[in-house]
């Protein structure tokens, strides 16, 4: 059964509007370079600190709504996954065991986990959720709670009806939307222009490269792309989410009409149940888009801070 969550809103203080994330990179074998942006150190910071990890063909801007706000309160880092903004792009490491081992290699060498007992909240997006919760299994009782925004409870190609290459072929965007950066930024504030600000901007001038001819192509390499859609596609919620012992928060934007997904997070939670596991604690926002991060930054921010209220699991 799903645990149904009160958001603490008061709890999250305003953002920050004048910090600036500082750029590092941390080595994973066999060389290659994962970068993340280190929102700095609070004043009077709280353990534990967060982790925040981006969806498909984004990279660590789309938190900054977010990461303004917790930061005032405990540490956040936001890494780009391989083959994503400025981490490197290897042909190789699409695949459940690699990117939870970027994962941890970010937690621990941007000091998250400075103690062999520390431990860190991971909160993914999309297919960051998918990641998060690979990397919460391989933290083990270094993970103090996992927030899932909208994904990671679901089979993909339950959810879409598609297959790998079909949902391959249904990212590409309109012509219209790729002949100009003017173009493709007035395209995504045309999603909601009450949010459109700054960092809005600069997360969606992070996604693309602007060719001679003055066009735009995704920054996302093509091989990094089709690797993370079928590393997508081989997850199993059920069996990856009973196997995380921390507390499980999902946010859940809205559904289809036929409330495909809600039954998919409530099917989750009930094998975690089952499992011996606590309840996935979830909220819905019905008329909210798939990044909530830019629609609902407050309310991300809470369920982040409340991810540890429940005890871990055996």
């Amino acid at each position: 059964m799903l645990a149904a969550m009160d958001l603490p809103l008061d709890a999250v203080p305003p953002p920050d509007l004048e910090a600036k994330p500082e750029g590092f990179v941390v080595v994973v074998a066999p060389g290659d370079r994962i970068h993340f942006l280190d929102w700095g150190r609070p004043p009077a910071g709280q353990a534990p600190g967060v982790l925040l990890i981006h969806g498909l063909s984004q990279t660590a801007w789309t938190w900054a709504p977010v990461a303004r706000r917790l930061a005032r309160l405990v540490r956040v880092v936001a890494m780009d996954l391989r083959g994503h903004g400025l981490s490197d792009a290897p042909t190789e490491g699409y695949h459940a065991a690699a990117l939870a081992e970027d994962a941890v290699a970010v937690a621990e060498g941007s000091g998250l986990l400075p103690e062999s007992d520390s431990r860190v909240v991971v909160a993914g997006h999309g297919f960051g959720a998918i990641v998060g919760t690979w990397a919460a299994t391989a933290l083990g009782s270094r993970c103090a709670g996992l927030v899932l925004v909208d994904g990671g409870w679901e089979s993909l190609e339950q959810a879409t009806g598609m297959d790998a290459e079909e949902f391959l072929r249904d990212l590409d965007e309109p012509p219209e939307v790729m002949r100009s950066p003017t173009a493709f930024l007035a395209d995504r504030a045309a999603f909601d222009p009450s949010t459109w600000d700054a960092d809005q901007e600069r997360a969606a001038r992070a996604t693309f490269v602007e060719t001679h001819a003055g066009r735009v192509v995704p920054a996302t390499r093509p091989h990094a792309v089709e690797a993370s859609v079928r590393a997508m596609f081989g997850y199993d919620p059920g069996e990856a989410l009973i196997r995380v012992a921390a507390p499980v928060v999902a946010l859940a934007a809205a559904d289809d009409e036929t409330g495909t997904r809600a039954v998919a997070l409530e099917t989750a939670s009930s094998a975690r149940v089952a499992a011996g596991r606590s309840a996935i604690r979830s909220v819905s926002f019905g008329h909210d888009g798939h990044n909530l991060m830019r629609y609902r930054p407050a309310a991300v921010g809470a369920a982040i801070l409340a991810a540890t209220d429940g005890p871990a699991s055996a």
